[in-house]
């Protein structure tokens, strides 16, 4: 017996023409034991026939919406679209391709129910040519040291959030891998379970070589947001005194010279100079610490904190 949620899946589209069917096949099948669902595709630019498809089954299930964009965005553009037009309780994302098994689904929203606030997908068994799974295996390694997120794949398109969690996030970019580490970030549940993945059977594969290139930077980029969006000047700060530390340094060895030596400040000519450039670049990181500061006190833009409001009158 399932609990009474409402339940929406999230699949971002690009030129997916030979698998839509099929997808809406299985995950409807896979909800059947659900009473309150609804599909939503997002058309991320396509230009063959996955738009009329999508339109297709929309036409014949007031379950199923498309959303169509003027081009492609990309994939986090897409979900978080999709994340604004959700109306369920929790949120399943899988990608369109049918690698991701959308038999899984109950699995994960049984996994929501436990308690958990996200459900990642696990692709112990990876049908993908190495030159996918090295890479995916190194970009995942490094995430989880830094992030410190204990869950093994990031990158996979399958997973479950509550409501509160995709409405609290904003995500851009190549950020939507990142989705758990940023959500334990803000103090949310995280864990992962394995699901079963399939050779891809219908389309061309997305990935493209410079994906990790651009993942290592979006992953610093996620790093410092959340850890110094509300306080620019904290980071800014360390990397002005670091400089200054080092200019001071610079002035003062001439000085003791001259006091203990005897040498003419004439022969450090050079590294007066430069302590006196490294001291205005300190100047300069702390100014732009300030700045970040102003403009965030001045827009009154914050992360936003609050969780839930609870009173005995709400109950």
């Amino acid at each position: 017996m399932t609990e009474n949620h409402s339940i929406s899946i999230i699949v971002p589209v690009l030129n997916e023409e030979g698998s839509l069917d099929k997808l809406y096949s299985e995950s409807t099948n896979s909800l059947k034991i659900y009473s309150n669902w609804e599909l939503i595709f997002i058309d991320d630019g396509s230009d063959d026939e996955s738009n009329n498809i999508m339109r297709k089954l929309a036409d014949n299930d007031d379950r199923v919406s498309v959303i169509q964009f003027f081009k492609n965005f990309g994939k986090a553009d897409a979900l978080s679209e999709g994340f604004k037009q959700a109306k369920g309780d929790i949120i399943i994302t899988i990608d369109s391709d049918l690698q991701d098994d959308p038999a899984e689904i109950p699995r994960l929203i049984t996994k929501i129910q436990e308690g958990w606030d996200v459900v990642s997908g696990w692709k112990k068994d990876r049908k993908d040519p190495a030159s996918k799974r090295i890479p995916s295996k190194l970009f995942n390694l490094v995430t989880r040291i830094l992030t410190g997120i204990k869950i093994h794949d990031f990158n996979c398109g399958l997973k479950a959030y509550r409501r509160k969690v995709v409405k609290s996030i904003d995500i851009y970019g190549g950020l939507h891998r990142y989705i758990p580490a940023i959500a334990g970030q803000k103090g949310f549940s995280v864990t992962e379970i394995e699901v079963n993945h399939r050779p891809r059977e219908f389309g061309e594969t997305k990935y493209g070589g410079n994906r990790l290139f651009h993942g290592f930077f979006d992953l610093f980029t996620m790093l410092f947001t959340g850890k110094y969006f509300d306080r620019p000047l904290h980071f800014f700060g360390i990397i002005g005194l670091f400089f200054i530390f080092i200019s001071t340094g610079c002035e003062i060895f001439p000085i003791y010279d001259k006091l203990v030596n005897g040498i003419p400040f004439q022969l450090h000519f050079a590294l007066i100079v430069f302590g006196a450039m490294v001291f205005g670049l300190g100047l300069w990181f702390f100014s732009i610490g300030l700045l970040g500061e102003l403009l965030i006190k001045a827009s009154g833009t914050s992360e936003k904190k609050i969780h839930s409001v609870y009173s005995k009158n709400q109950k």
